[in-house]
């Protein structure tokens, strides 16, 4: 389970931040997943229950904003959105292209408390 992993890696962060900070609790977090960043939102919230008890996310509210996949034809050069991995240009029908947005994970804000 990948997920697990993930938010490990974000609480870990977020212990980061809220040392550098001072603090000593996170109220809100935010966090930005990408559509093609092959990770399950219903597998990240059964591991975040687990991931951030007896941590500085324990109290924390959670959102997850979902960021659009997006990809450049390297046959037509025109760009467009994809919610696969494997889908084809639709404007060539082209197979190749690059992808622009869509494979992030970020953490796109946190309240401290």
């Amino acid at each position: 389970m990948h997920e697990l992993s993930v938010a490990l890696s974000i609480v870990e962060i977020a212990e980061e931040e809220v040392k550098k900070a001072g603090r000593t609790q996170v109220e809100e977090i935010v966090l930005e997943i990408g559509r093609l960043a092959g990770v399950e939102e219903a597998a990240l919230e059964f591991a975040w229950q687990e991931a951030v008890k007896r941590t500085v996310l324990e109290k924390a509210a959670c959102f997850i904003q979902n960021k659009a996949g997006k990809a450049r034809c390297l046959n037509c050069n025109q760009d467009f959105e994809l919610s696969y991995m494997y889908d084809l240009c639709p404007y060539c029908h082209d197979f190749r292209k690059q992808i622009i947005q869509g494979k992030e994970i970020n953490i796109k804000s946190l309240l401290l408390s």
